[in-house]
């Protein structure tokens, strides 16, 4: 590999900003010289709704037809947004230590939940995050939206939305926290499988060793139990999904919940396994458990079965990351 590291990423403020701190550390740790390089995606160009698009795999397609192409050396994506399936002749190179999983919400006047009038206009794109606030506020009119950060927020300061409800870790990296005015716990609100979480992708057999420096293999364990869970789900059930791995000690726990998209109904599996050293495939079988629990218990009949929103996932391939089983 060459003394110099290209990187690309998506051109929004938050990927670069994501970017931006995979960029200082690996320059920090080693040394080495990185360029970044700014691709667009369809999902940057479109204006319609991110499941029109066909989900979050959207962000992720230009990325990686750079890195197979050998226009770039690695990739940057959020988790969260990266689909569960294998992509041949890919690999997740590192994954650095997670930020904050959790959803805030952002109202007018500082408001909590609770505290929004009957009927407040509450703005998100993400299915999961319809079905909790109409859980907890079925009075509330959800509004579907796109946008980067900026767009999100100015539409609650021009009072066109009441509130709007994004992830916790997207704030810290853009230092716009301080527009929370609720931070939701995550055994109320459990969040988007791998939210908080980078992933760098490589090319299969490619070597850089600079990665090793900014690897977290608790977040890894983490992340890779979550997206199990996620990717034997979306084989069978389509509605929305969270869920929540801790790793405390050698003992790792998973919380899972898959709602009915009104949020009128939802089921919830959480079970703990101990790591006797290989910890990627423990995550991977756990996953694959609180799945089949949720499906045995009607998960898939909270809304219609179909493909995921990215195309589909085999439950293994989750745990085709270096060092998992295939």
């Amino acid at each position: 590999m060459s003394s110099k590291l290209r990187v690309a990423t998506r051109g929004s403020a938050l990927a670069r900003a994501q970017t931006g701190h995979v960029v200082a550390a690996l320059v920090e740790a080693t040394g080495i010289e990185v360029e970044t390089v700014i691709i667009t995606s369809e999902g940057d160009r479109s204006k319609e709704s991110l499941a029109s698009l066909g989900g979050t795999g959207v962000f992720a397609s230009a990325l990686r037809e750079a890195l197979v192409a050998g226009d770039c050396d690695m990739i940057v994506h959020s988790l969260k947004d990266l689909p569960t399936a294998r992509y041949d002749g890919l690999v997740i190179g590192a994954v650095p230590l997670r930020e904050d999983p959790r959803d805030v919400l952002c109202a007018r006047d500082g408001l909590t939940l609770d505290e929004l009038p009957e009927g407040a206009r509450v703005g998100t794109g993400s299915p999961r995050r319809v079905a909790q606030l109409l859980a907890l506020r079925p009075d509330l009119t959800v509004v579907d939206i796109r946008g980067n950060v900026d767009t999100r927020l100015g539409r609650v300061r021009d009072g066109d939305l009441d509130a709007v409800v994004l992830a916790s870790a997207g704030l810290t990296r853009l230092d716009r926290l301080d527009a929370a005015s609720e931070i939701f716990a995550l055994d109320l609100w459990p969040t988007a499988p791998g939210q908080g979480a980078l992933a760098i992708e490589t090319r299969e057999g490619d070597s850089i060793p600079e990665l090793l420096s900014i690897e977290h293999p608790p977040t890894r364990t983490a992340v890779l139990a979550e997206r199990s869970v996620l990717a034997a789900l979306e084989a069978g059930c389509a509605a929305p999904i969270g869920a929540t791995a801790t790793v405390s000690g050698d003992e790792l726990t998973l919380a899972a919940t898959v709602y009915q998209a009104d949020g009128a109904v939802e089921l919830g599996c959480e079970r703990s396994a101990r790591l006797l050293g290989d910890d990627i495939h423990v995550a991977s079988l756990l996953g694959e458990a609180v799945a089949r629990q949720l499906l045995d218990d009607g998960a898939a009949e909270l809304a219609p079965v179909g493909p995921s929103a990215d195309g589909g996932a085999d439950p293994t391939t989750a745990a085709r990351w270096p060092g998992g089983t295939e």
